[in-house]
């Protein structure tokens, strides 16, 4: 009995350590919990070492306690296994063939310069259409646009300004971003900063220049996120121009000052 509670002991104590340095290398809960029970089970094995000697059993006896214990076995591993998180192949695939397709297909890279020209286009309307307001005098040449008079921008401009926020809104769900930042109320933000007054701080080019290089600016406050690399260099490679520029517009029209925003500190 010395030597189960000795070696009980001893698991307890690796189990411990590992959980340890895994909490310190910011390992997930559910791994932490899994080097606990390796250690467990270690310690578990060593104990039957000081078992007594089962009694030899029959032929039929033994085959139905082997299929017991398998039975057994198999419950504790289909249990265990459900309680990971659960993700929906199809869903998963489904995003991969998003990413994916505009690489294949070489056709893209026309639509896309063709995004890229309405985006710039749309953007020389903008500055054309706010002078004409300023010339029209303000509240009138908004009433006259409201009523689809003189200085209303035209039903394509519009619908093209839609059709590309809506393909920069997709990016944001496609690329996961929300994993990281909080935005509209939905996410997290411990890894990277809410993203609800980012207009404030950084211009359509600078936020694009982020996404292509985290390492370009840093937010006040995520110091140790920033030196960890938090933020994964990646979207150069998996994004087309098209979808980065996108993404970048339609973060730009984020300007809710009532968001605590972390000021961004350029770095490069």
């Amino acid at each position: 009995m010395g030597n189960v509670i000795k070696k009980l002991v001893i698991g307890l104590v690796v189990g411990g350590a590992l959980v340890g340095f895994t909490r310190a290398f910011e390992f997930p809960v559910i791994f932490q919990m899994m080097f606990f029970a390796y250690a467990m089970l270690g310690a578990v094995v060593f104990m039957i070492l000081d078992a007594p000697a089962v009694k030899p059993m029959s032929g039929i006896k033994s085959v139905a306690v082997l299929v017991a214990f398998y039975i057994v076995l198999c419950t504790v591993y289909i249990s265990g296994a459900s309680m990971w998180p659960q993700y929906d192949p199809e869903d998963e695939k489904g995003k991969i063939e998003k990413i994916l397709k505009p690489k294949r297909a070489a056709t893209e890279q026309g639509k896309a310069d063709e995004l890229i020209a309405r985006a710039k286009a749309l953007d020389e309307q903008v500055k054309v259409l706010s002078a004409r307001l300023k010339d029209l005098g303000g509240d009138q040449a908004t009433k006259d646009q409201a009523a689809g008079g003189p200085g209303a921008p035209p039903a394509t401009t519009a619908a093209a300004a839609g059709d590309f926020m809506k393909l920069g809104e997709e990016q944001w769900q496609l690329q996961e971003c929300y994993n990281c930042h909080k935005l509209k109320g939905e996410g997290g933000k411990k890894r990277g900063p809410e993203l609800d007054n980012i207009a404030s701080y950084l211009s359509v080019d600078e936020i694009k220049q982020k996404i292509l290089d985290p390492k370009s600016f840093m937010a006040e406050g995520f110091e140790k996120e920033y030196e960890k690399g938090k933020m994964p260099d990646k979207y150069k490679d998996l994004m087309e121009e098209k979808d980065v520029v996108a993404l970048a517009s339609w973060l730009g029209t984020f300007k809710n000052t009532s968001v605590a925003t972390p000021k961004p500190i350029k770095k490069k």
